[in-house]
């Protein structure tokens, strides 16, 4: 019952979301809805106290997505708020993705009270269990049925509680890496009410609220949280892996021929143990590896090679590597010795014998030189260097005419050669700089990427956990809210096909009162999925078949769509032009089209 103009939803809602923020939560990602409204205006207070950074969506899946790219980039889960029914459901894609991909992730969905499920109730449909496969952590919490005064109800110690094992659980603890976790949140009317006096941060507080520095583990007894919590199922354990128990790392010796391969997320650690065993490595452009002296250019052609990728014996792997068919044979071969390092994500155990070790080492001895000689010299042979030429500065300078006239024409030309996908992964990757963020879609230009850069140390996102093109856009544009925080510099490249980009058109939507962030969308546009054509189904599949449900053309225009969303629209089809926009000052947001013939 309410007292006071007091209601139980809300102060339920201020309990959850005040301990959040006050955990760590540093964003909240929020779609409008009825039954969600008491968590909507908690947020909205909170935000106002400049707690937390709000962000308003109105598509479901886009909110989830945004949330995703704001964990991604900080490692801390941001919450997204929801209401009930089908908008819980438009979640699912980017939990599915986090966690595949590891990224902390918190769900609160609004509901119904259980006496309305399945009886016809309009939105209403069974939303506990529906993120089972993949939550960390879930609860079906109980219907809040009292208010409270000065925040120290049992109730509200509930939802305080609630609040600590979820943050936590979302950052992951002990084996199981971070993830996603969703507490589901039923209410009665009154839906709303005025916000409690104990709400963190009053103006008149003498302190803002402190994040808690260090969380603790969920408690292994689901009664410390009023039986409401339960551990999510779905690939969380890794009991078909062999795992490395010491507590050290696992010291690997330098004697067997080992490259060191590094998929999505792998990050700098690959790079720092390929160096130390002086081991090849193999790395993604997804992971943020490609760089050092030991970089493998051209890898794929050379895992094929008999004597090089023929003859490993050892492969340590960090991140989730899928960008090559040559990466997945070799780990799926029975006779290679695979170990891979822990971290964001599900285990890897492609050959059924893996193992997988908490963090490695090198034990000492002496290093095979000839082995990683052999790769280098092969890497050498294989890199290609995709800048402009030159100018001819002599023949431009030359006063014999037929000289200068040559080098004006070699120079026109190069200026006006129509862009191909080389190039253009080329260029954005050479404007792109540390404290830049750059991001790939899953489309064709990952993989032309992955084919042809060479090393740079640049912070790389891309969600590769599923590999699938859902809301690339948004998980882009949370990378730029997060990583621009606080005046930080830095512009964040998203680099996708034209299909991936229309499939997450909604996410240009912004409301104008929030942050603009500094981001480019570089679309490559080839009229349609033209990776397609470099499968086998292009081999069996007749012309008409393949254009109507596989390459789907498409005839957008996107300078339309740019301006109906309130982007600024570049439309660029020469290297020239493609480098002055992309190394030109950013103050917002920058849609650049990039026409590609099929």
């Amino acid at each position: 019952m309410s007292m006071g103009g007091q209601a139980p939803a809300t102060d339920a809602a201020a309990a959850l979301l005040g301990r959040l923020v006050e955990s760590g939560v540093q964003h909240i990602v929020l779609s409008p809805g009825s039954r969600s409204q008491a968590l909507a205006l908690v947020a909205a207070e909170l935000e106002s106290r400049g707690l937390v950074r709000l962000h308003v969506r109105i598509d479901e899946r886009v909110a989830g997505f945004t949330a995703l790219g704001l964990g991604r980039e900080t490692g801390v889960p941001a919450a997204v708020i929801c209401t009930s029914g089908t908008a819980a459901a438009n979640l699912l894609p980017a939990a599915l993705e986090a966690h595949h991909s590891g990224v902390p992730l918190l769900l609160l969905t609004a509901d119904r009270p259980p006496e309305l499920r399945g009886v016809g109730a309009n939105q209403t449909t069974r939303q506990p269990g529906m993120f089972t496969a993949c939550a960390r952590l879930e609860a079906d919490l109980p219907v809040p049925d009292e208010t409270d005064a000065d925040g120290a109800a049992d109730q509200t110690a509930m939802f305080r509680g609630v609040a600590d094992d979820a943050y936590t659980a979302s950052l992951g603890w002990g084996s199981r890496p971070a993830g996603p976790v969703h507490l589901n949140l039923p209410t009665r009317e009154p839906l709303g009410g005025v916000l409690p006096a104990w709400l963190p941060g009053r103006p008149d507080d003498d302190a803002p609220a402190v994040a808690s520095a260090e969380p603790t583990p969920p408690a292994d007894d689901a009664d410390d949280v009023s039986g409401a919590l339960y551990q999510g199922g779905g690939g969380i354990g890794q009991a078909d892996v062999p795992v490395d128990t010491d507590d050290g790392p696992l010291l690997l010796a330098p004697g067997p021929r080992t490259i060191v391969i590094a998929g999505a997320d792998a990050g700098a650690d690959a790079e720092q143990l390929a160096h130390l065993g002086s081991w090849p490595l193999v790395a993604e452009i997804v992971s943020g590896a490609r760089f050092g002296r030991n970089l493998v250019h051209g890898y794929r052609a050379l895992l094929r090679d008999p004597e090089l990728g023929g003859r490993v014996e050892r492969a340590v792997v960090f991140g989730h590597p899928t960008l090559s068919r040559e990466v997945v044979a070799l780990l799926s071969r029975p006779d290679v010795e695979v170990i891979a390092v822990r971290g964001p994500g599900e285990p890897l155990n492609l050959n059924g014998t893996t193992t997988a070790a908490g963090a490695v080492g090198v034990a000492a001895g002496e290093a095979d030189r000839d082995w990683l000689g052999h790769w280098l010299r092969a890497s050498r042979a294989a890199s290609v260097d995709l800048a402009p030429p030159a100018p001819d500065a002599d023949g431009l300078a030359s006063a014999e005419p037929a000289a200068r006239l040559g080098a004006i024409a070699a120079e026109l030309s190069a200026i006006r050669a129509p862009l191909d996908r080389e190039a253009l992964v080329d260029a954005v990757w050479r404007a792109t700089w540390p404290h830049d963020r750059l991001m790939f879609g899953s489309s064709r230009l990952v993989r032309v990427a992955d084919a042809v850069l060479g090393g740079k140390k640049v912070p790389v996102h891309a969600n590769r956990g599923l590999a699938g093109i859902d809301g690339t856009v948004a998980t882009a544009l949370g990378i730029a809210l997060a990583s621009q925080g606080g005046g930080v510099p830095g512009v964040t490249r998203l680099l996708l096909g034209d299909l991936a980009f229309l499939h997450d058109v909604g996410a240009l939507l912004l409301p104008p009162r929030e942050d603009e962030p500094r981001i480019q969308v570089i679309v490559g546009n080839d009229g349609g999925g033209t990776i397609f054509d470099g499968l086998e189904v292009a081999a069996v599949a007749s012309a008409d078949a393949m254009d109507r449900v596989l390459y789907t053309p498409q005839t957008v225009r996107l300078e339309q769509l740019a301006t109906a969303y309130g982007w600024e629209y570049q439309r660029v089809t020469t290297r020239a032009a493609l480098d002055q926009v992309l190394t030109a000052p950013v103050g917002g947001r920058q849609l650049i089209e990039v026409p590609l013939p099929r």
